[in-house]
């Protein structure tokens, strides 16, 4: 199913051998939003940035085991790492426009390095398609040649999650998108987040045990037994369960503030 992800002892280094995450096996529903949370430091980021082979560009770092999507290990020989990371997109924690670049042609940007030459006319379908899903439209749609960076922190994190958007993925990754934005940024973020899960997979890492709670279908606890241990998941399930009957005691330490 286009969308299903699911990791088979996934591994994780850096250079000189530091293990940053070990043996992670989940299943990654489609169409559903899948928090991942954890106290600083156990790897949810390196996680993340594993489900698109985003990790490797880190000189020295390394990824083992598997990565399954749409049938297909990411790692394996012969897939293409552009590929891979135009179907499962990543949406970074600090908002990254192209800051002179217009708003139009901040969203078209990947479509156009994807496509290579498109006409006018679909460039404009595309990045009107792309801002109506990231809820920016209508607050742009009347300065589409404005600079990126000229838009408001939220507004730059939805223009982000277009950018996104516009080569048509079938997972979007994000990695604390709204940890710089004020709560009314986070609120309609966190809106377009639930109407994206329809046509989408989301994985989302977040710091906030709300947040968590408020958005996500399924939800990863992921935890190093001490400081420079690599991290492992914990526990793994729905939201609500995780939430309200945990399996592990250090599961429920961490929601509920005992620890983190």
């Amino acid at each position: 199913m286009a969308g299903y992800l699911a990791t088979n002892n996934l591994s994780a280094s850096f250079g000189g051998g530091v293990q940053a995450i070990e043996n992670i096996t989940v299943e990654i529903p489609a169409n559903k939003v899948t928090a991942i949370i954890g106290p600083s430091g156990c790897g949810k980021s390196t996680f993340l940035r594993c489900l698109n082979r985003m990790h490797e560009l880190v000189p020295g770092a390394k990824a083992s085991g598997e990565v399954v999507w749409d049938g297909r290990n990411i790692y394996a020989s012969g897939m293409d790492a552009t590929e891979v990371r135009r179907g499962i997109g990543m949406v970074f924690q600090k908002p990254n426009p192209f800051p002179l670049m217009s708003i139009e042609d901040n969203v078209s940007a990947g479509l156009r390095l994807a496509s290579g030459r498109i006409g006018k006319a679909k460039i404009a379908e595309v990045v009107e398609r792309s801002l109506k899903l990231a809820a920016l439209w209508d607050e742009v749609k009347n300065k589409l040649h404005k600079p990126g960076g000229s838009l408001s922190g939220g507004q730059q994190q939805r223009l982000c999650i277009a950018r996104a958007l516009a080569v048509q993925p079938d997972v979007i990754l994000m990695d604390e998108p709204c940890s710089a934005l004020d709560p009314a940024s986070t609120q309609k973020i966190e809106d377009t987040i639930d109407k994206l899960k329809k046509n989408y997979t989301i994985v989302i890492v977040t710091h906030n045990m709300q947040q968590a709670a408020r958005v996500s279908d399924f939800t990863g606890f992921m935890l190093s037994k001490e400081m420079g241990e690599p991290g492992r998941m914990i526990e793994y399930g729905p939201t609500n369960k995780i939430f309200t009957m945990p399996e592990r005691k250090e599961t429920e330490n961490y929601i509920t503030g005992r620890f983190g």
